[in-house]
């Protein structure tokens, strides 16, 4: 199972919250690290990956979501 299958919600405290294959996890987008909960090493390792290529454009829709603005659309790492 791929990481099209994995769910990334915005929080309000530059966060977002992933959920893969019924493992879940908080990453802080500041610094890109997992605060609370775990994914499979792989999924991790790309997600963490995605989220340092994208951490300006991630940052840039957590203003925009906090503003409850549409939010802009963020490519996938592969």
């Amino acid at each position: 199972m791929g990481l099209e299958s994995l769910c990334i919600i915005m929080t309000i405290c530059h966060h977002i919250f992933m959920q893969y294959n019924g493992h879940k996890a908080l990453v802080d987008i500041n610094n890109i690290q997992v605060i609370r909960g775990s994914l499979p090493n792989k999924q991790l390792r790309l997600i963490l990956a995605w989220c340092t290529i994208h951490q300006d454009e991630l940052m840039q829709n957590w203003e925009l979501a906090k503003d409850m603005k549409p939010l802009n659309k963020i490519n996938p790492l592969i």
